[in-house]
């Protein structure tokens, strides 16, 4: 019992403390959504999400990443059999077959695979150390993540396929790789762009990209989303209208207003000076998961803390760009706020492990 206490004194604890203030940030943000129609069913399911998340957290924390990268070969397995079984069988939900329905909850395969590419991305290199300069293993770490990458892409979920394809790109980033293969690199990324453009995007994800560029386009259609986002968000001025007060979310003028959009519902609520403290909140974390990745005992270590820190940097900066009209509507959820328990128990799952990796790293140390 002792020993188990005694190893929380190698906790990131400034890490710790952000990861409760985000979620409590968020549960009270969820929670005012919910007050104009009484829709309180959404807050106390992700009560029940943020305790198995909470759950996964404290597992991970103390369960050796090293063990946890070597049986990511079957996790990985597994989820990528669920995306083709969605392909193929998944029943349609909302324009989209992205979840596995188990009766009393959905689960979505699409959120847990972001985990797994992580771990297996971060082995791969670390096995490969040395050998990064190899078009072997760079296409090897290509395919890798786009395989998962292009089957939600199907679902169609275009903004965890970018998140997906983000990664990899964040770890290839950070590892020991020469110029001339990202110069390659970039011009594959150009033609894969014209590709996907061409032969893999739904009319629909074309218009959101149009849109976005001329929201004149459609502003009763595609475009009434954002342009009901940033009404919420400019409404909110300094200090905002209070929890539970916003004329557009509350009112149900803004869309989405408990996953995708709930920065701009929140943002009419708590003003810049909420929406500002959260801003903070996220820097500060993705700062301290530089200082992981910096301290890391291994490479394993640093490329797992490397690609956490670009899953949180891409989900943050396409939310928020979204919400205020600087980026095309893709779906993703903002970490530890919007409504989702696959995105809450990923966010803290991920957590975890970045835990385990500051213990490892400063027991070493000690």
């Amino acid at each position: 019992m002792f020993n188990f206490l005694n190893r929380f004194k190698y906790f990131d604890v400034p890490l710790l403390v952000c990861t409760l203030l985000l979620v409590a940030a968020g549960l009270a943000t969820l929670y005012a959504t919910t007050l104009s129609d009484g829709s309180s069913g959404v807050f106390y399911r992700q009560l029940i999400f943020l305790g198995m998340g909470l759950a996964a957290f404290l597992f991970l924390s103390f369960f050796d990443y090293h063990a946890l990268a070597k049986t990511n070969r079957v996790i990985y397995v597994v989820l990528v059999s669920l995306l083709l079984y969605l392909t193929v069988f998944g029943s349609l939900i909302r324009g989209g077959r992205r979840w596995v329905d188990f009766g009393i909850t959905r689960f979505q395969p699409a959120e847990f695979i972001k985990f797994t590419v992580i771990l297996g991305l971060a082995r791969l290199l670390y096995l490969k150390r040395g050998q990064i300069n190899s078009y072997k293993t760079i296409l090897w770490s290509l395919a890798y993540a786009l395989v998962p990458a292009f089957l939600v892409a199907l679902e169609p979920d275009l903004g965890s396929a970018l998140i997906i394809s983000g990664i990899w790109l964040g770890i290839i980033l950070i590892s020991p790789i020469k110029k001339k293969y990202l110069a390659i690199l970039f011009l594959a990324f150009l033609v894969f762009a014209g590709i996907t453009w061409k032969f893999v995007l739904k009319d629909f994800q074309k218009s959101r990209i149009e849109v976005f560029l001329n929201p004149g386009l459609d502003p009763h259609g595609r475009g009434y989303n954002v342009r009901q986002a940033t009404i919420a968000v400019g409404s909110g001025e300094f200090t905002g209208r209070g929890l539970g007060k916003g004329v557009e979310s509350q009112s149900k003028f803004l869309p989405e207003r408990q996953t995708d959009f709930i920065f701009a519902a929140s943002s009419e609520e708590i003003g810049f000076l909420g929406s500002a403290s959260l801003l903070c909140l996220y820097f500060f974390l993705l700062f301290r998961l530089l200082k992981i990745m910096q301290k890391a005992k291994d490479d394993l270590g640093m490329y797992l803390a490397g690609g956490v820190f670009f899953f949180f940097f891409f989900h943050v900066l396409i939310n928020i760009g979204m919400n205020i009209g600087l980026l095309p509507v893709t779906g993703i959820p903002l970490p530890f706020v919007s409504a989702g328990g696959s995105s809450l128990i990923v966010c803290l799952m991920l957590l975890g492990v970045l835990q385990n990796v500051s213990v490892q790293s400063k027991a070493l140390r000690f």
